[in-house]
């Protein structure tokens, strides 16, 4: 129960392992978890809030919940004054994880349908005075959307489906219908007046995108930035229909040939640019199609790829400098060695440090920001013949003459101060 003893590490999240899952345990962790996410959304702390959600909420999902639902609405609510719009922000997530580490039953899914017709409704028609990031938001849209697709899959398939269930879809009939979707999406869409701040925002009336939809004189942006998503949302929900010219339409106000709020997150860019460019090149618009899947291609190179690509080239890098910082080692002792010796040094053959003598002259090069090749050597040399010679790059500073200088300097001072004083 919700006041049971301290979580046991022994324990799974499905409390005692005789009795199976326990939707009313609450582990620690969580309770902690919902009491400072309640915290941080009634002080509109957006950071933190990401946090939490991005962070927060893998971590615990990960470490109690990789094979069973988070505790149940009821359980939690207790700890956070039983607020009604929190509630509805944790079953949306809770749902979101049931979909994504389970499979949902017929029941679930209708429960998540009436979830979101909740939530949406609170939105549009009460007061809602939070921020939430733009991830979450984001999420919200895209996974209404992905399982308004799932429940269509599940629905088709009705040679498996026993009769309670086949009696539970004719009763429930208006979960995951097509018009409603729309018109949740649409709704969204026209009560945050998004295409209108858009309009005003080309005129510089508005800051819309330059804030990322984020509103800093205290207000709130899930209206506003749940509309914005709303709009890529129809254009993937047209697409799923095959009305390529509506979903085109819906997504106009959008300007994507320039940096936006659906830039913002990952997940909506890559969305955006796909079914853009899907539903031009169903259109045969073979020319803009193009033009969009290379940005994204591109994009997603970049992102996915960059990480594994840097460590690569870095760890190559480090591998050569460390190769290299020997022969500086022996190049600052001797003046002069032949390539045979150093090569014995080095335990490698003749040629392959030569290769290396090479290298090292290649690394301890660079351009300036001047566009200028400049040497980092504190230590040169030349190969004659098969004889290394060492020479200095920087010439050793000549103290003597600088103090010299400063000698002359100061007596000149002392003549003058001398020849004040005496008139």
């Amino acid at each position: 129960m919700a006041g049971a003893a301290p979580y046991d590490s022994e324990q799974s999240a499905h409390g005692d392992s005789a009795s199976g899952y326990d939707p009313n345990y609450v582990p620690d962790s969580v309770k902690s978890f919902v009491v400072h996410m309640y915290r941080q959304i009634r002080e509109k702390n957006v950071y933190e809030i990401h946090q939490m959600y991005e962070t927060s909420f893998q971590s615990i999902s990960d470490r109690f919940f990789k094979d069973a639902p988070w505790p149940s609405v009821d359980a939690v609510a207790t700890y956070v004054d039983n607020d009604h719009v929190f509630c509805l922000l944790y079953r949306e997530m809770w749902f979101r994880h049931l979909y994504a580490r389970l499979s949902p039953t017929l029941k679930q899914r209708i429960d998540s349908w009436d979830n979101y017709c909740n939530l949406f409704q609170v939105v549009l028609h009460g007061v809602v005075n939070m921020q939430l990031p733009n991830q979450w938001l984001w999420d919200m849209v895209d996974e209404f959307v992905y399982q308004f697709q799932s429940f269509c899959q599940y629905r088709a398939k009705m040679k498996s489906k026993t009769e309670q269930e086949i009696a539970l879809l004719r009763q429930y009939d208006q979960a995951w219908n097509v018009y409603g979707v729309l018109n949740y999406l649409q709704a969204l869409v026209e009560k945050s007046s998004i295409i209108q701040i858009l309009e005003q925002e080309k005129e510089g009336l508005e800051q819309f995108t330059a804030t990322d939809g984020y509103d800093y004189s205290g207000g709130s942006n899930v209206l506003k930035v749940l509309g914005y998503f709303s709009m890529i949302g129809l254009l993937r929900v047209h697409c799923l229909l095959g009305d390529y010219h509506t979903g085109l339409k819906c997504i106009l106000p959008i300007d994507i040939t320039q940096q936006g709020v659906y830039t913002s997150v990952i997940g909506s860019h890559i969305t955006t640019i796909y079914h853009y460019g899907f539903a031009n090149l169903m259109l045969r618009r073979y020319t803009e199609a193009i033009r969009e899947f290379n940005k994204i291609l591109l994009y997603i190179c970049l992102c996915q790829d960059a990480y594994r690509l840097q460590l690569k080239l870095f760890l190559y890098e480090v591998k050569q400098q460390q190769l290299l910082s020997g022969i500086r080692t022996f190049l600052n002792v001797y003046s002069t060695i032949s390539i045979a010796k150093l090569a014995s040094y080095m335990e490698v053959d003749e040629h392959t440090l030569r290769t290396i003598l090479m290298t090292y002259k290649h690394k301890m090069h660079s351009v300036n920001s001047d566009g200028k090749i400049v040497s980092n050597m504190d230590t040169n040399f030349y190969i004659d013949d098969d004889m290394v010679h060492v020479v200095e790059s920087k010439a050793p500073k000549k103290y003597g003459d600088y103090f010299m200088r400063q000698i002359v300097k100061l007596e000149g001072i002392m003549t003058d101060i001398d020849r004040v004083k005496l008139e």
